[in-house]
């Protein structure tokens, strides 16, 4: 089994989640929506399978350094050790993140855990699929340092662990606690666009490096959430290479080659003062400012919840028994699911082409388990299940399509309650 303990601690995630669903009711506030919901624990589930990939990547190239490269052989068996192996991954963690603000390049690998215009449990599963790819080598000193791999891995993971509890609005600052440790109030700040907000406070676990490092601002008013110009998707996949598609039109306008090179390394909204120069981040104004959503049916909503739920629970079961795969069933069955949770999100925004994409998926998937019952000489049963799904999903979409029929819509906002 994996002993991956992001992965381990994904029940944990979701009993949280659901504790935080449970204030929202009884205190009314509104904190979660089933659309937002979905996109960012999409964007989680597409960054825990591409990993399974790219991590190989990042860990052998530490793993090749400590190898062939450490400069000392620290003792594993002494508490300063461990000490300082926590507070070198925080400081790592923390010039990584902060590149990733202040680096344009590095800013589309980050921007996917800021798109969410909510700020609940669920934000801190939206991750990218592609950060690991900018942000690894600002690990590779630690392996120089001669901290052992293994136990890198382990601190690197409880450094992200930390972090889930610090995105909700249910809890307020926490006095002294402030001073030392990354709290909510100031990560609710890190995920403000009000131009105040706008790249502060880039602690993992502790503060103390952006103070030190002037990077600190302390929460006044509650910020508005998301980035300076919206997804508008709740297409996971879209939502990991949106920012590249921006910067692919930009490279485009800017005729100069040096000018090329500095657009990818400079900061987020740099050009050239020919085209205009560097865009300021526009102040928000509460008063106008709504939140993107596409309404949907109650019965649209039930339909992707059932298959949302399914993938999942399937999804969890792979990762936790990923290492009973060859490279390529995982490659499959990352693609199966890749397809699953980006036709949910896209069923909220009312694409044509995804009722052509979902049909097909509801025939493929069970054909897919069928061929596999024999190709592994699975039990016979799941037959009956590949059946049972296909006739269950080919009935519901045909009529939630008779009573909502699905066309092209314009996109609709909510009022920022924030």
């Amino acid at each position: 089994m994996d002993l991956n303990p992001i992965v381990l601690s994904v029940p944990l995630f979701f009993i949280l989640i659901g504790v935080e669903l449970l204030i929202e009711r009884f205190t009314k506030q509104r904190l979660y929506r089933l659309q937002d919901s979905i996109a960012n624990i999409s964007c989680g589930i597409t960054q825990q399978l591409s990993g399974l990939f790219l991590k190989v990547f990042a860990i052998g190239a530490y793993q090749f350094i400590y190898e062939k490269a450490a400069f000392f052989s620290p003792d594993p068996n002494t508490w300063w050790y461990w000490v300082s192996l926590f507070l070198l991954v925080d400081l790592a963690y923390y010039w990584a993140h902060r590149m990733s603000h202040e680096i344009n390049l590095f800013w589309g690998g980050h921007v996917v855990h800021h798109q969410s215009e909510e700020y609940n449990l669920s934000v801190a599963l939206r991750q990218s699929s592609l950060q690991i790819v900018w942000t690894f080598a600002f690990n590779l000193p630690i392996a120089l340092l001669g901290y052992h791999t293994l136990h890198f891995a382990l601190m690197s993971a409880l450094n992200t662990l930390y972090q889930f509890w610090i995105h909700t609005e249910t809890i307020n600052k926490l006095g002294w606690f402030e001073y030392v440790f990354n709290t909510p109030s100031h990560h609710r700040v890190h995920h403000g666009r009000n131009p105040k907000y706008i790249d502060k406070n880039h602690a993992g676990t502790l503060i103390i490096w952006d103070k030190m490092f002037g990077t600190f601002q302390a929460e006044e008013e509650r910020p508005v959430y998301g980035i300076t110009k919206p997804l508008r998707s709740w297409n996971p996949l879209w939502a990991n290479f949106s920012h590249y598609a921006d910067m692919a039109k930009d490279l485009r306008r800017i005729p100069k080659w040096s000018d090329k090179i500095r657009y990818i390394f400079a900061k987020p909204g740099w050009l050239p003062e020919y085209l205009g120069g560097y865009r300021p981040v526009p102040e928000v104004d509460r008063s106008s400012y709504t939140k993107y959503d596409t309404p949907a049916p109650l019965q649209l909503g039930l339909y992707v919840l059932f298959h949302y739920v399914l993938a999942v629970i399937g999804t969890a079961l792979f990762l936790f028994n990923q290492e009973n795969f060859t490279l390529l069933e995982k490659g499959i069955i990352t693609g199966v699911v890749c397809w699953v949770v980006v036709n949910c999100g896209v069923l909220f925004e009312n694409r044509p082409w995804v009722i052509r994409a979902e049909w097909l998926r509801i025939i493929l998937l069970p054909a897919l388990l069928t061929g596999a019952v024999y190709l592994y000489n699975l039990p016979a049963w799941l037959h009956m299940v590949a059946l049972a799904y296909f006739l269950i999903s080919a009935v519901w979409l045909h009529a939630v399509l008779r009573k909502t029929p699905l066309s092209h819509s314009v996109h609709e906002s909510v009022p920022n309650n924030s």
